[in-house]
């Protein structure tokens, strides 16, 4: 059973609507102005007027678990304000909760030194620069990370990297200074979850080239800016290895799912948007003598959305609550389940509003043709919808047979090999957005 919002949620999400309503909403158009007049090499006017706004209410770094830097709320509680905060692309980074920063900041919290933490986390919280996290590569199929190519060798005091990685979020922004990125150390370990590594790097390192930012369907990503990144023979010092060599998926393990609840959480709150504005749009529409809201088709729509965006909402803060009270692993059906789910919504229910906006559903001036661009890609980050079926699959086959033949994992052939022993399922880190 989910509990209900505590009184503290209850406070912050009257905050958020307010601030929701007084600066964001209005701001939107500026916002997506100024990313198309200056581009996705620029810092846009708008986060610096709003940025001091939210922190001054204490709207700032809610994210964060760990009440002396953020806070304090559990995971369940905050997947109620990301709700709130996904009903824009412009919010999140206005209330410094923003991808990929909200993970790598936590990273840096859990696995970084405390020069670390001086350097790159302190300025991070404070909003004063951005970060990047760079894991998919064009040469191979990233969504077995293991497949991963990029090198980070040993050179005395120093580590050497190489590397072509791209969808890479967050490196054309001006404000990113650091970049989180993850590589193999040891590429010859038999275990091949054992093999990657991840390392702190800072983005004016020598050696480091944004080739691109790269467009989804034509559209530049805002706020992400997935973008190409060259690595050539890039130098960074040996304490800048996070955790150890060889414990990449590790990191990647207690990075995920949090990030996996605020991305479902914030398309929630897109869908919602969407769904508002798709009735709004139907009732001022008349078509074959009626208004659209009164057509059979948009009324199954309506209806439909609600459903699957009400489905998506239970199952996302269940998914939370089994995090907070059991713990990541125990609840990693859990969160595959809403990696599927959410983004599958959200890509349908943005598909209806823009056919009841007609036309104009595809273009500037209305959410929903961002909304489904930016669900589209949410299908693919983090681990495309297949593996996260796989692994589904996996553990509902492998509870079974618990049920049904006790001791099966333990069961041996002749030769001496066990039968139906599953593989280390280690999941897929995944990228853009992180």
């Amino acid at each position: 059973m989910i509990p209900d919002k505590t009184a503290r949620v209850h406070d912050l999400s009257e905050r958020l609507h307010a601030f929701m309503d007084q600066h964001i909403y209005p701001n939107e158009a500026r916002f997506f102005q100024q990313a198309e007049d200056l581009g996705p090499f620029a810092s846009y006017p708008v986060f610096a007027e709003l940025k001091p706004l939210a922190r001054a209410q204490g709207l700032w770094n809610l994210f964060l678990p760990e009440s002396d830097r953020g806070a304090g709320l559990t995971n369940l509680e905050y997947g109620h304000l990301c709700e709130i905060m996904g009903r824009s692309f412009l919010a999140p980074e206005v209330f410094n909760c923003n991808a990929p920063d909200t993970g790598n900041m936590e990273v840096i919290e859990r696995y970084g030194s405390e020069a670390d933490k001086e350097r790159w986390l302190k300025p991070l919280l404070a909003g004063e620069i951005r970060s990047c996290f760079a894991m998919t590569e064009p040469a191979v199929a990233s969504s077995d990370a293991t497949n991963i190519q990029a090198e980070i060798k040993r050179d005395g005091d120093h580590y050497v990297i190489n590397a072509h990685k791209w969808y890479t979020t967050g490196a054309s922004n001006p404000a990113t200074k650091i970049c989180i990125f993850m590589g193999k150390t040891d590429p010859g370990n038999p275990d091949r979850h054992k093999q990657q590594s991840m390392i702190l790097v800072p983005m004016e390192t020598p050696g480091i080239t944004v080739t691109r930012s790269l467009p989804v369907f034509g559209y530049y990503g805002v706020p992400d800016r997935a973008s190409e990144v060259l690595f050539e023979n890039v130098r960074v010092p040996v304490a800048n290895l996070l955790l150890g060599e060889g414990r990449g998926f590790e990191i990647a393990q207690g990075r995920l799912g949090p990030g996996r609840i605020h991305h479902c959480m914030r398309s929630i709150g897109m869908a919602e948007r969407m769904l508002e504005q798709m009735i709004d749009r139907a009732l001022q529409r008349v078509a074959f003598g009626k208004p659209v809201a009164e057509q059979s088709v948009t009324r199954e729509r309506i209806a439909n959305a609600r459903i699957l965006i009400d489905q998506c909402r239970l199952l996302t803060l269940h998914a939370a609550h089994k995090m907070d009270t059991v713990g990541n692993k125990a609840a990693q059906a859990e969160i595959a389940m809403i990696k599927i789910a959410v983004p599958n919504m959200l890509c349908q229910v943005s598909d209806w509003a823009i056919q009841v906006f007609g036309g104009g559903g595809t273009g500037r001036g209305y959410e929903a043709w961002v909304a489904y661009a930016g669900a589209r890609v949410l299908r693919l980050a983090d681990g495309p919808d297949e593996v996260h079926r796989d692994q589904l699959a996996r553990l509902e086959i492998k509870k079974r047979k618990g049920l049904n033949h006790p001791g099966w994992e333990q069961q041996v052939t002749s030769r001496g090999e066990q039968v139906g022993r599953e593989s280390p399922g280690q999941e897929v880190p995944g990228e853009f957005p992180a």
